[in-house]
């Protein structure tokens, strides 16, 4: 018998290390070639890692929740055979639906100290080359990745020349004061999804300077249109929901005003306004929100909006959204439904510079033009706007576009046209 030593293999460019989310295997299981060892999360994607060989596993490296580095021994096998095998290669594949995994170079081994260091396999071999421990150079690339601009600037200069990066992070806080437990609380341990989302979301509060927009909509001719659409829908077994009216409404106030349909390029400092309008809709899981993206919705009849709602709503629920579902997207719309509060404050998806949430209908009783008090179906929209990007005014004329159309949805029809 023979031991081998199996290593985190490369699983998309820049990635340098991945979450352990689920262990698939048991020291002293007896495993066969290509058997799912482990899925381990990246910023990118959840893979599943396969075993390159058969045989028993007799050692396991990390526990669920914990940080596993690419190149880094994940388990130990006894195989067949009378010698000793060489460690595993670092380019042993990893199961769909890992980025562009088996075509990824080989990072340079984690030399760096102290600190995590960001950067493609391109730049770690470059710096190998040039003998540079890439922990010195600064980088500039998102979440201080280094690239390869930065390196040859070190390279030519030394430190005293690296730029400065794009975004710094903010003030140096204390660390947090410990929290003691008691024997009647609960622990639940920020692993998997759950992390991913509150590592998001700091990034995004801590890069981009929000402000928000509040507003009250009278719906009430929008839904007095979809009773009358699902009336005649009703034969067909379909019905509409009000999100798809909100998408169109959104997709026209966004082509008046394009600077809301863009991200943030933090490493070259420059906003990006997509020329196509795919609209993210926030879905709640047991896991925790995800955002599939309505692509092309410009292009999309309302019944089709509708549809892929349905679809991808889910697909995110039963874990089945693939890499094409979650990325693309150019605004974001959060809607709580019946739970929706009076209003909320949303947070950006970042780097997407605007997000707007929607937020439960009631009948209220209103003052009219003509001084009477009549009941209308209200709701309250708000936005959320990176500042850097969009000023007040110019984010008020984007929610005043939605609301115009959402209030008259005679118009929302002829904008459709």
């Amino acid at each position: 018998m023979a031991k081998f030593e199996f290593r985190l293999p490369d699983i998309g460019e820049g990635v340098v290390e991945g979450e352990i989310v689920k262990w698939l295997v048991s020291v002293g299981d007896t495993i066969a070639e290509d058997q799912a060892l482990v899925e381990v999360m990246t910023d990118k994607a959840t893979v599943t890692i396969p075993s390159p060989k058969a045989g028993k596993v007799v050692e396991r490296h990390g526990n669920e929740g914990e940080i596993a580095k690419v190149h880094g021994t994940l388990v130990v096998l006894e195989t067949e055979g009378g010698a000793a095998e060489a460690p595993a290669p670092a380019a042993a594949h990893a199961a769909a639906p890992a980025p562009a995994a088996a075509a990824a170079p080989k990072a340079a081994p984690a030399a760096e100290e102290g600190r995590r260091v960001l950067a493609t396999p391109v730049t770690r071999r470059m710096a190998r080359e040039h003998g540079v421990n890439l922990a010195a150079v600064v980088g500039t690339g998102p979440q201080g990745r280094v690239t390869k601009e930065d390196l040859l600037g070190f390279v030519s200069g030394g430190a005293a020349n690296q730029a400065v990066p794009a975004a710094q992070p903010g003030m140096q806080l204390p660390p947090a004061p410990a929290v003691v437990a008691t024997a009647a609380d609960q622990r639940i341990p920020i692993r998997g999804l759950r992390r991913k989302i509150a590592e998001n979301l700091v990034r995004s509060k801590q890069s981009a300077p929000h402000y928000h927009f509040v507003e009250e909509v009278d719906a009430t001719d929008l839904v007095a249109l979809r009773d009358r659409l699902n009336a005649k829908l009703a034969k067909s077994g379909e019905k509409l929901s009000f999100l798809p009216f909100i998408v169109k409404a959104v997709i026209g106030a966004l082509k008046k005003n394009p600077r809301c349909n863009a991200v943030m390029d933090e490493a070259a400092q420059e906003l990006v306004i997509r020329g196509e309008y795919n609209i993210g809709i926030a879905v709640a899981t047991d896991d925790g929100l995800v955002v599939p993206v309505i692509h092309h919705a410009d292009k999309l009849s309302m019944r089709e909006i509708a549809k892929e709602i349905v679809r991808l709503s889910d697909a995110a629920r039963n874990r089945k959204l693939s890499q094409a579902d979650i990325g693309g997207g150019t605004f974001t719309i959060t809607s709580l439904g019946q739970t929706g509060g009076l209003f909320a404050t949303p947070i950006l998806n970042h780097p997407e510079v605007a997000i707007m949430g929607v937020h439960r209908m009631r009948k209220r009783p209103v003052v009219n033009d003509a001084g009477e008090i009549v009941v209308r179906d209200i709701m309250n929209l708000s936005w959320a706007f990176d500042h850097r990007n969009v000023d007040g005014a110019e984010g008020a004329k984007f929610a005043y576009d939605v609301i115009d159309l959402v209030t008259d949805p005679d118009k929302l029809m002829l904008e459709m046209a």
